[in-house]
C-alpha cells in the first residue's frame, strides 16, 4: 500500500506551479534542472514543489548519475482518477434522481 505521509493529492495539486510540473512530467520524465528551465521559478523552488508532489504520492524519482529524474506515479494519479470517477458517478446518479422524480419525490410520467 502506498502511503502519502499526510499530504493529500488534491491539496498538492491546488498550487498552479505544481499543476504545471505535473503537466510537464506528463510529457516525459525530467530532472529538476529541466523543469526549472521550463518554469519561471528557481531549481530550489522546483525541488520544494517536487517534494510536496512526492509526499502526496503523485511523483516518483530515480537516480540517474548525479541527478534525480522525476516522473508521474501511476498509482498516485490512479487513486485521484478513482476518486473523480466516484464523484462523477454520484453526480450522474443525483442528476438522474432529479430528472426521474418531481420536486416532491414522486416518479415523473416517464418513470410510471
Amino acid at each position: 500500500m502506498v502511503t502519502y505521509q499526510g499530504r493529500d493529492g488534491w491539496e498538492a495539486l491546488g498550487d498552479p506551479t505544481r499543476r504545471a510540473i505535473v503537466a510537464s512530467l506528463a510529457e516525459r520524465p525530467q530532472a529538476v534542472g529541466e523543469l526549472a528551465d521550463e518554469l519561471p521559478i528557481s531549481r530550489p523552488a522546483v525541488s520544494q514543489h517536487l517534494k510536496v508532489l512526492k509526499d502526496a504520492g503523485l511523483v516518483i524519482d530515480r537516480a540517474a548519475g548525479t541527478r534525480r529524474v522525476y516522473r508521474l506515479s501511476p498509482e498516485g494519479l490512479g487513486a485521484l482518477r478513482d476518486q473523480l470517477d466516484t464523484f462523477w458517478r454520484r453526480a450522474l446518479d443525483g442528476y438522474q434522481d432529479v430528472v426521474v422524480h418531481d420536486p416532491d419525490g414522486h416518479p415523473t410520467q416517464e418513470d410510471s
